[in-house]
């Protein structure tokens, strides 16, 4: 009898393939590798899309996708793990939505599926091939697994909800700057 199994290599190969592309990408973010912006490029982008402050809205994103990404293809505290990377991918997908489905026209297709995976490994564990199984699953209790995906949740949903409310008044006050420019030109 082996010490694994099919699942814990599927489970295995699914975590280094989720965790590195997230992985990359945080370090897009975070330090401008792999032709990224970096933190000062990320600001920038992260406040002209309604995600402010910049700074910290950056390195939120960055830490999440990168943390979370290693600490998956690791398979280490996997509940916590994946619930960020989840939550990264969440607020990825609300900026994407307004394209619509499909990751060819803009749409959150891409965010989607990697938030969902990342939650799914979150939900499963890591398998046996893992630093969670190998350290007796220390930091990967049953309990963790609500803990890490509400907590998240809430933070994302707290995150998501003020961009909403930033889109919505520099929309309105662009508006109000319209109409004051065309009575000015009438009058």
């Amino acid at each position: 009898m082996t010490c694994f199994d099919r699942r814990d290599l599927g489970l295995l190969l699914l975590r280094l393939g989720t965790g590195g592309v997230l992985a990359v990408h945080g370090a897009q973010k975070l330090f401008g590798w792999f032709g990224g912006g970096g933190l000062a490029g990320t600001d920038e982008f992260m406040e002209s899309i309604g995600y402010a402050p910049g700074r910290q809205s950056a390195l939120a994103a960055g830490l999440s996708e990168t943390g979370g990404g290693a600490l998956l293809a690791l398979g280490l505290a996997t509940p916590a793990a994946g619930a960020s990377a989840a939550g990264a991918m969440a607020g990825a997908a609300a900026v994407h939505a307004p394209q619509g489905f499909f990751a060819q026209s803009g749409g959150y297709e891409y965010a989607g599926y990697l938030g969902l995976t990342s939650a799914v490994l979150a939900i499963t564990g890591p398998g046996r091939l893992s630093l969670d199984h190998a350290l007796g699953h220390l930091v990967n209790r049953g309990w963790m697994v609500p803990a890490a995906l509400g907590v998240t949740a809430a933070a994302t949903a707290a995150v998501i909800g003020g961009r909403s409310r930033r889109l919505r008044e520099r929309q309105e006050g662009e508006q109000e700057a319209l109409f004051r420019e065309e009575d000015a030109a009438t009058s």
